[in-house]
């Protein structure tokens, strides 16, 4: 990676606008500090983690000692994962356009078969509709989701429960998906969200990288069980450097970097956080500080809205979607020392201002003015709940804001910061385009 990183700052540097300097960011006194490509590891052995806060994995293992039930809980997640795996991407069925199954591949969820054309082709755009085929085992996108979430449950049981068992399974699933030359993905994105008769791949497949965001942080929890050699350490910084590679350089990268709505934030956090782990900070704090000028400027709008997506048949829960990338590209810029939190465009509003527009609309989401296909008389479902909680825990920690923790409190009522971080992390559910 030492000879790459040069070409990949290039590349970088010949994708972005003009930087514009971020305030420094202070951390609240008595808080943990993310230093950069260190994390929040510190000497007392806290594992390193860039999303995941030191005080939330400090919290978690207080709640599992003070409550059997919140233990068992996580037991139960654990131990069946234990059974569970290993997973690939050569275990799918079929074969994307460049003829290696080690080649990521899936199709677009909201692209169906042509009704009444020969093999339903060119398919078919259903914006909201959620093609079923898009989810089974001929393709990677239901596999990635499963990976992450048994390396996640898998991690987080280790961290608080101390059993060594669960590290070394997490361990065994990362070789497989990551190292193992024969099972190994690639790292690129070359052929995610395909749509049959049309693109053998396209820029809206790099989102589905989000599922590996808590493999990250993970990563980080099973370190300190040293189940992984420290050349198998080393191979995974390596591979996510090359991905950040890929993210920085392809022409499938560049394109996602260049979208104006919830796609173009997420590529964002997602390059932020893998350039961390990979220790490539450099480009983490390049990405921040462009960041102002590059989303705030052209995502935002006067009032705070998100106007890209109000677009979409599902504009509230792809708007709060939104500001959860937002709101997780303002967390890893803490670790490279700027404060997109207060950072502001030149109309004067920012992520700060956006979150105080939409959180109301967490309250009384039938106020809202733009198509929602989640809303029954004014009522949100679930799974929009849980989307709009999303944000609004991580901007209660980086405005030390009660009333953000309040609303998403109602969104979950009887849950904690702490149970609701916990079920709510994983997004391999969700489906997005």
């Amino acid at each position: 990676m030492v000879a790459q990183f040069p070409r990949l700052l290039i590349g970088v540097a010949l994708l972005a606008a003009a930087p514009v300097a971020a305030q420094e960011f202070v951390a609240a006194p008595g808080r943990a500090v993310c230093r950069g490509e260190n994390g929040y590891a510190n000497a007392e052995g806290a594992p390193r983690t860039f999303l995941w806060r030191a005080e939330w994995l400090a919290q978690a293992r207080a709640r599992a000692q003070a409550d059997p039930d919140f233990a068992q809980a996580l037991r139960k997640k654990a131990d069946a994962a234990l059974a569970r795996g290993p997973y690939s991407v050569t275990h799918k069925t079929a074969l994307p356009a460049g003829g290696s199954r080690n080649d990521y591949y899936s199709i677009g969820p909201y692209w169906w078969p042509s009704p009444g054309k020969r093999g339903g082709l060119p398919y078919e755009r259903r914006d909201g509709k959620v093609n079923p085929e898009s989810r089974d085992n001929t393709f990677d996108k239901d596999r990635i989701g499963k990976f992450a979430n048994d390396v996640t449950d898998l991690a987080i049981g280790w961290h608080v429960l101390g059993d060594r068992r669960y590290a070394a399974h997490a361990a065994a699933l990362l070789r497989t998906w990551f190292l193992d030359p024969t099972t190994r993905m690639n790292p690129n994105l070359n052929y995610g969200q395909a749509v049959p008769g049309r693109s053998s791949g396209r820029a809206e497949g790099v989102i589905e990288l989000r599922a590996l965001q808590p493999v990250v942080e993970a990563i980080g929890l099973v370190g300190t069980a040293e189940v992984l050699a420290p050349e198998e350490q080393a191979g995974l910084e390596a591979w996510f450097g090359q991905m950040v590679q890929w993210l920085a350089t392809s022409p499938i990268g560049r394109t996602e970097r260049s979208k104006s709505n919830n796609h173009g934030l997420y590529f964002d956090a997602l390059l932020m956080q893998f350039a961390l782990f990979a220790r490539l900070e450099p480009v983490a704090r390049h990405v921040a500080t462009e960041w102002p000028a590059r989303r705030i400027d052209i995502q935002f709008g006067a009032d705070g809205g998100l106007p890209a997506e109000h677009k979409r048949t599902r504009s509230l829960h792809y708007s709060f979607f939104a500001l959860e990338a937002a709101a997780q590209v303002a967390g890893l810029a803490e670790c490279v020392g700027r404060d997109l939190w207060r950072a502001r465009g030149a109309n004067g509003v920012g992520l700060e201002q956006a979150l105080a527009f939409h959180t109301p609309f967490a309250a009384q989401p039938g106020s809202w003015r733009h198509p929602e296909q989640a809303l029954t008389r004014g009522v949100a479902t679930p799974a929009l709940r849980m989307q709009m909680a999303r944000p609004l825990r991580l901007a209660a920690w980086g405005y030390a804001e009660p009333s953000y923790e309040a609303a998403a409190n109602g969104l979950s009522p009887g849950e904690s910061a702490v149970t609701d971080w916990l079920s709510t992390q994983m997004p391999a559910t969700s489906e997005e385009e």
